[in-house]
């Protein structure tokens, strides 16, 4: 006689009162809250740059300033923050990075007093410096703060969301230059007091912020062999270095590019596409809405599978756009579709993953200085690539397109090596796994 066929047992309905998957649980306000003011650092950042960008004709012009103080002025800026990041970044590990935190808005704040009632370049200069080592200090010390305060199965979309408040900064302050254009040295004023009066506020509600600190388990970090203290020499271990390499590599090398057409972008269209000064401004204000809702939509995925997937696909299109670019030698048509690609795949392949990547990775009590390190380094390479940039392009635009084009490809495989190798070993990724099978079973 035949056994019976085994009966498969009756489907359940899903427990109503089981808990959510850690990466659909709704993240609290408070923890928005402080993403926010968090985020302030990278929209005053890019708010500082730009703003001196555009103002710097008239600057110039109303203080009489020579063409090596124009020059000095703009370098000055990406070198401060540079330093700033090197040295806050330091001091918020060995201090407190909730105590540095308050330190670096107000002194931007102080700054950005400074610039806006400048009455000669020298004040300015005096402005600029202080501006730029505060900001540069708030970087990596706000994510931090940010990322201690966030629990594993949030900190990506809580640290992305950073990335939106540094495309706000960028939008800001190139509209209020379109819309102020025509008011010479009031609308300066107007654009840098903006700044001033955002850092006065943010420094405030900060300081009225409860949040704790270093929210991952003890355990946690003491299982994936993480170094505990702030001790210098915990830099040089393993857990150290070969994510703050990784991570430095793919951001110094996309950021190249990035910076190039941050910086250089109207200059190229106008001086190697023959693009008129008004289509090359126009062109650069139609993308900015574009970056920030697809920035906006890599927040609603940077908890999920789907940030590191889509890494992938947007870093060949973003590797095509400059192919483009190069093959075209900067010709207007080939440009215009560079823009295109660039802005559509640079949300999911850029800074956010850089961010991301870090609080993921590197140790939690040396977050601060580490990533400090790579912003300052990083930034330093930029500083001295933009200073050839101009010449180079005068001699060989295809040269210089080709050889971002080189440095994105090589951000593309250093993403993917941080993806495959960094990413699943990190504390917070652990957690957050162990977190999901719990509120399975």
């Amino acid at each position: 006689m035949m056994a019976p066929a085994p009966t498969s047992p009756e489907p359940t309905s899903p427990d109503p009162t089981a808990p959510e998957p850690p990466t659909e649980r709704p993240i609290p306000r408070h923890l928005w809250k402080a993403a926010a003011l968090s985020g302030m650092a990278s929209y005053l950042d890019a708010g500082l740059i730009v703003s001196i960008s555009v103002n710097l004709a008239i600057y110039r012009d109303s203080y009489d300033m020579g063409v090596w103080m124009a020059g000095a002025i703009s370098a000055i800026v990406t070198g401060c923050i540079a330093v700033g990041s090197l040295v806050g970044g330091r001091l918020a590990d060995r201090f407190g990075r909730r105590r540095l935190y308050n330190l670096d808005i107000l002194g931007f704040a102080l700054g950005a007093v400074i610039i806006t009632l400048a009455p000669n370049e020298f004040v300015l200069l005096a402005g600029v410096l202080i501006a730029g080592l505060a900001a540069g200090a708030d970087l990596p010390t706000s994510l931090a703060v940010v990322s201690d305060a966030a629990p594993a199965w949030a900190r990506g979309r809580l640290v992305a969301f950073t990335q939106v408040m540094w495309m706000l900064g960028i939008a800001v302050a190139i509209f209020l230059g379109f819309v102020l254009s025509t008011t010479g040295m009031l609308g300066a004023r107007l654009i840098t007091g903006q700044l001033a009066v955002a850092a006065l506020v943010t420094w405030l509600l900060r300081a009225r912020l409860k949040l704790p600190d270093h929210t991952e388990p003890e355990d946690s970090v003491r299982a994936a062999g993480v170094p505990r203290g702030v001790a210098l020499k915990n830099l040089w271990t393993r857990a150290a270095m070969l994510p703050m390499t990784a991570t430095f590599v793919f951001y110094v090398t996309w950021g190249l590019g990035a910076n190039t057409f941050g910086q250089f972008g109207t200059y190229l269209l106008v001086t190697v596409s023959d693009a008129s000064q008004s289509l090359a401004t126009g062109i650069n204000l139609a993308f900015i809405p574009v970056g920030v809702l697809l920035t906006v939509a890599f927040v609603r995925v940077a908890d999920s599978p789907w940030r590191d997937r889509l890494f992938y696909v947007a870093a060949l299109v973003q590797v095509l756009a400059f192919v483009v670019a190069s093959l075209t030698a900067g010709a207007l048509v080939g440009m215009l579709v560079f823009f295109v690609l660039y802005q559509l795949s640079n949300p999911f392949a850029g800074e956010a993953n850089y961010k991301v990547w870090s609080q993921l990775t590197l140790p939690a009590d040396t977050r601060a200085t580490t990533q400090g390190l790579t912003y300052a380094l990083s930034r330093g390479v930029f500083a001295v690539v933009a200073f050839f940039t101009p010449a180079l392009a005068d001699r060989s635009a295809a040269v210089l397109l080709w050889s971002i084009t080189v440095c994105m490809a090589l951000a593309a495989f250093a993403g993917a090596f941080v993806i495959r190798v960094l990413v699943p070993r990190a504390p917070a990724v652990v957690a957050a796994h162990q977190d999901v099978d719990a509120a399975r079973t």
